[in-house]
C-alpha cells in the first residue's frame, strides 16, 4: 500500500494567514527537535529527521492532516461534573464548530502555561462557565495520548484531563453558552459512559472520537 501524504487546506490557510496554531515550516527535517522532544508529554521518535506519532498509523503517513503543528501538541481538557438531589450526575460537553461532534471544553495549552490553568481557562472561554480553583473537588490526571481524527502519523495531540467536580444537590444546573470555537454548551447525564451516550444519542448527537476513551475510563471508574 502507497503511504498516504495528505495536509487539510484549512492548515495552509492557517499558516497563509500566520495562525498561531500553525507551525509555518513546511518541511518537518528542518525543525530543531531537541527542544520540542524534551518538551514532549509523551516521547516520540524521529526518522529521517521526520516525527512519527507514538501510536501511529493512522492512515496519514506523511503531512499534518487536520492539525497545524508537526509533532506533538499539547492540549487540556475540563471535565466538569455535578450532582443533583437525586444523586444524578452531570456532565458539560461543548458541540465543537468543526463538526466533530460533543466534546469536552478544551484546547492547547500556550507555550509556558500550567495545564490545569489552561484548562479553566478554556473552560471558560468556551461555556462562559467560571469555575475558580477553589471548586470543591479537582484533580489533575497525566497527560495522555488520544485517538483525535485530525491527526496524522506526523502530528498528533495529547490532553491533560482536569476532573472538576462542583459538587452535589444541585437544583438547577449553572447556566452554559457555547463561546469560542463551540457551537453549542449543555450538561448531560452521566452516570456512566453508556448513559452519556444514550442521552447524547437523544439530541441526535456523538462523541468526539478523541474523547471517548477517556470518558469511559474516567465515568466508568
Amino acid at each position: 500500500m502507497t503511504a498516504r501524504t495528505y495536509t487539510h487546506p484549512s492548515v495552509l490557510d492557517g499558516i497563509a494567514a500566520g495562525a498561531s496554531w500553525a507551525d509555518p515550516e513546511m518541511d518537518p527535517t528542518r525543525i530543531d527537535w531537541a527542544d520540542r522532544r524534551a518538551a514532549a508529554a509523551i516521547p516520540f521518535p524521529l526518522v529521517d529527521g521526520r516525527p512519527v506519532n507514538p501510536y501511529a498509523p493512522t492512515g496519514i503517513r506523511y503531512g499534518r492532516n487536520e492539525l497545524g503543528h508537526w509533532g506533538e501538541a499539547q492540549c487540556a481538557d475540563a471535565i466538569v461534573t455535578l450532582s443533583d438531589p437525586d444523586g444524578w450526575r452531570w456532565l458539560l460537553l461543548i458541540e465543537r464548530g468543526d463538526g466533530h461532534g460533543w466534546a469536552l471544553p478544551g484546547g492547547h495549552v500556550d507555550p509556558g502555561e500550567d495545564p490545569t490553568h489552561a484548562a479553566f481557562r478554556e473552560l471558560t472561554e468556551e461555556t462562559g462557565l467560571i469555575a475558580t480553583h477553589t471548586a470543591p473537588w479537582v484533580k489533575t490526571l497525566p497527560a495522555r495520548y488520544v485517538p483525535d481524527p485530525r491527526a496524522s502519523d506526523e502530528a498528533w495531540m495529547v490532553t491533560t484531563p482536569v476532573c472538576i467536580d462542583l459538587g452535589p444537590d444541585w437544583r438547577t444546573l449553572p447556566e452554559v453558552t457555547g463561546h469560542d470555537d463551540a457551537r453549542r454548551a449543555e450538561w448531560f447525564p452521566a452516570v456512566d459512559f453508556d448513559c452519556l451516550c444514550r442521552h447524547l444519542g437523544y439530541h441526535d448527537g456523538r462523541l468526539f472520537t478523541a474523547h471517548r476513551d477517556l470518558l469511559a475510563d474516567i465515568l466508568d471508574h
